[in-house]
């Protein structure tokens, strides 16, 4: 079995280094390790240079589009793996990652994801706690995360997380990372997207608490700035969440998430519950939270109806071909 791990990276070289040397520790040592970077990326590239590039299969994927999307499609086409292994630069994984990762793969025919505990630090302060629910989407829509507290035994899962999630490159086949989704950078909820497609191909998602990474969440370089607000991030996280599960959940379901997404939402996209429950302590702001939610969801919307609508007619044309 052919293993290929990927890591996209920008201007991090420092978490770079992190990440590639836990590589070199690997029980498991991969055939391939690619790193995704931006064209115009110099601090990566001069880091690059200096790296000892006979300690790992080094592959350099370089990429003039902005945003995780276009890195990691770009790394997809090209990976030679029958395992793709995908993490983030400010990540470490632990030494037996691809080790636990592999086992997964060869004893269960059935699985075409895996992924697990990513233990993350705020400084030197990790974020600990034990969740046994984690990577679930409810049947109303609402998104359980939590996988950096997962605990308990290897279990199916709906969603992967980007820093620590593996696929078949078979299971991939006619699957990519959403172009439609938004953002410059960290383009939130693209691993969403890319778990739930491949479920919906009828593949199983395995969430194991020992497939583990260290993750030290680092500084983005997009609107995207984590722990303050910002409008446009709201905007994109809204919409690409919206669009996604309207691709995923059957009709019915779709219309309960609309009006669950209205009403109530999430810590990050608010409803009009979640104004009313931080609206003491925000004030406007909270506010600005809610328009800014309800407007990334109505583009959401948008954007699902005119590719389903484009998606039609294309059908409709090409049976025309067909018939003449």
């Amino acid at each position: 079995m052919y293993l290929t791990a990927i890591i996209p990276t920008y201007r991090r070289p420092q978490d770079l280094s992190r990440c590639l040397c836990a590589l070199q520790q690997q029980t498991r040592a991969a055939d391939e390790v690619m790193v995704v970077i931006r064209d115009i990326d110099t601090d990566t590239w001069e880091f690059i240079e200096t790296f000892d590039q006979t300690s790992l299969p080094l592959t350099i994927c370089k990429v003039s589009v902005p945003g995780q999307v276009a890195a990691l499609n770009a790394a997809l086409d090209k990976a030679h793996g029958d395992i793709i292994a995908i993490t983030d630069d400010d990540a470490m994984p632990h030494s037996d990652w691809l080790k636990c990762i592999e086992h997964h793969f060869l004893n269960h025919s059935y699985v075409g994801g895996v992924g697990g505990r990513d233990w993350v630090y705020e400084g030197d302060k990790l974020i600990d706690g034990a969740k046994q629910v984690v990577g679930k989407v409810q049947w109303f829509g609402r998104m359980i995360g939590e996988h950096h507290l997962g605990v308990g035994e290897a279990r199916e899962v709906d969603i992967l997380k980007g820093a620590n999630m593996s696929y078949r490159l078979c299971a991939l086949k006619n699957i990519r990372f959403d172009k439609r989704l938004r953002g410059t950078g960290a383009q939130v909820h693209n691993d969403l997207a890319l778990s739930l497609s491949v479920r919906k191909a009828g593949w199983k998602l395995i969430y194991d608490p020992n497939v583990a990474v260290n993750h030290y969440p680092a500084q983005r370089f997009d609107e995207d700035k984590r722990n303050a607000f910002n409008q446009i991030a709201v905007i994109n996280s809204a919409h690409n969440e919206t669009l996604t599960l309207l691709e995923y959940l059957p009709p019915l379901r779709r219309l309960i998430y609309l009006f669950w997404a209205v009403l109530v939402g999430t810590r990050d996209t608010y409803g009009i519950v979640q104004v009313l429950r931080f609206f003491n302590t925000e004030k406007t702001l909270a506010l600005q939270k809610f328009a800014a939610s309800i407007n990334g969801r109505w583009q959401g919307c948008q954007t699902w109806l005119e590719s389903n609508f484009n998606s039609k007619t294309q059908s409709k044309t090409l049976s025309v071909g067909d018939v003449e």
